[in-house]
């Protein structure tokens, strides 16, 4: 699941380090993501896939970040990055409603107990005054995006639902907008560690689903 991102001497500012980031920290590249894509996965496994991808991001996040915000250009950059998660957030819970129930796994009050440190760990970063930090979370979001909806259009096939379109920024779109906020190196580097922490959660939560699967396998 090879990624062509657009050149770095097109786009400047922060896109350089946050197409590296992708790359190397992003959820494409985990050996759980390509399980999970794949036709035959158990059934199980995706619906839980499913219902932890619906836990830690099928809520309002930067939409209620930017109302709290005082600085209207963050709000504005923020709203161009994730308009288009209200169509991704009602699609997940479409999707999780045809998943069924969670699967009974071993270890589940740990796993929530993850789910909600992941929860506050975005909202902490979302929330940041640190200006570039939520922007680089936000970005980082919709860049690793695309790994999860491999995942889920995966799951719309097997739950026999529909997938959206989806109507996230493109890659050119997302550099640009790198370019345009990250025009300081303080802020380069605060949309740099914004970027960072969100690809460290998803990674946990890869991990996790992982974990959670061969508890299921043990335990049958």
């Amino acid at each position: 699941m090879a990624f062509e991102a657009p050149s770095s001497e097109t786009f400047g500012g922060a896109w350089p380090v946050l197409a590296s980031l992708v790359e190397i920290d992003g959820s494409a590249g985990h050996r759980v993501v390509a399980t999970l894509a794949e036709p035959r996965v158990a059934k199980r496994d995706l619906a839980d896939a499913v219902h932890a991808i619906c836990a830690l991001h099928g809520r309002h996040l930067f939409e209620d970040a930017a109302r709290d915000r005082t600085d209207p250009g963050t709000t504005d950059w923020i709203d161009a990055i994730t308009g288009g998660f209200p169509v991704e957030r009602a699609y997940l819970a479409r999707l999780t409603a045809a998943a069924g129930p969670l699967p009974s796994t071993p270890g589940q009050a740990e796993a929530d107990a993850a789910f909600a440190n992941q929860r506050h760990a975005f909202d902490m970063l979302v929330r940041s005054d640190r200006k570039g930090c939520a922007s680089g979370a936000a970005i980082a979001l919709v860049l690793d995006w695309r790994a999860f909806r491999t995942v889920l259009d995966g799951a719309a096939t097997r739950f026999g639902i529909e997938a959206p379109a989806c109507e996230l920024p493109d890659m050119n779109e997302l550099a640009g907008l790198a370019a345009a906020i990250g025009d300081t190196p303080g802020v380069q580097r605060a949309i740099a560690f914004g970027a960072q922490q969100v690809f460290a959660q998803h990674r946990g939560l890869w991990d996790l689903l992982e974990a959670r699967a061969i508890a299921r396998d043990h335990h049958h």
